[in-house]
């Protein structure tokens, strides 16, 4: 009798067999389910740059038929986490250092603007917020938890975005969000305690209500990650 399945149809390409994962909950429609789920299995590395996606074997790691995984698949391509390539499939985009480069300038400005509202906006309730926040990314720096840096990072800053109370700032960083999460991944080590004691910095201006000071720090902190991304890039491609 011949074994089927995600395993063994992984084991035939001479792949490792990844492990289930929880059939997915269905309170989106499943098309976006499968959409968000794929696109944080890119963030979190579990799929990596240039690998093959089998429509099959993500259906059946993800408890799903093969339309929602195609469906999911086109949607991704559109939004640039995955390349189609005609005859061959759909693999992991491979970011190129100047979208890298482009997309993190264009963090900057929104960042530095978010954090200046934040500034003016702040409440005792809000800043103790980002101190829960803050321990939280410290605790994952301490526990050398990348996965957990990252997604600390993003709630950071996302809850200072919260804070500026800009509906037109944050639509504009949600379209960019995900994907600097996934190009912040590889660099959450290099930048450590340095992006720790920076927050925490910025914790305190915006704390103390100075909106220019705050939109400063904001400036020069998400530059310092761009330039750490563009020596990493540098360093990558020339080895």
């Amino acid at each position: 009798m011949s074994e089927t399945g995600p395993a063994s149809a992984a084991a035939r390409r001479g792949q490792a067999a990844r492990p289930a994962r929880q059939p997915l909950e269905r309170p989106v429609p499943l098309r976006q389910a499968v959409t968000d789920v794929i696109a944080d299995m890119i963030i979190n590395g579990e799929l990596q740059p240039g690998e093959h996606l089998v429509e099959q074997d993500l259906a059946a790691q993800l408890g799903v038929s093969r339309q929602p995984v195609r469906e999911a698949l086109q949607r991704l391509h559109s939004e640039g986490w995955v390349d189609l390539r005609p005859g061959l499939g759909a693999f992991v985009h491979t970011p190129t250092a100047e979208e890298a480069d482009q997309l993190l300038a264009a963090r900057t400005l929104l960042e530095a603007e978010s954090a200046r509202l934040a500034a003016v906006n702040a409440t005792p309730e809000t800043i103790e917020q980002l101190w829960k926040l803050q321990a939280t990314g410290e605790a994952a720096l301490a526990a050398d938890d990348e996965i957990g840096m990252v997604a600390a990072n993003s709630a950071l800053h996302a809850h200072i975005l919260v804070m500026s109370a800009n509906k037109i700032i944050a639509e504009l960083i949600a379209l960019v969000d995900r994907r600097v999460r996934w190009y912040y991944r590889p660099i959450a080590r290099a930048r450590g305690k340095e992006a720790w004691d920076e927050h925490r910095e910025l914790i305190e201006v915006i704390a103390g209500g100075n909106g220019k000071r705050a939109g400063d720090l904001m400036r020069r902190h998400t530059e310092r990650t761009r330039k750490i991304y563009q020596q990493a890039a540098a360093a990558a491609g020339k080895s």
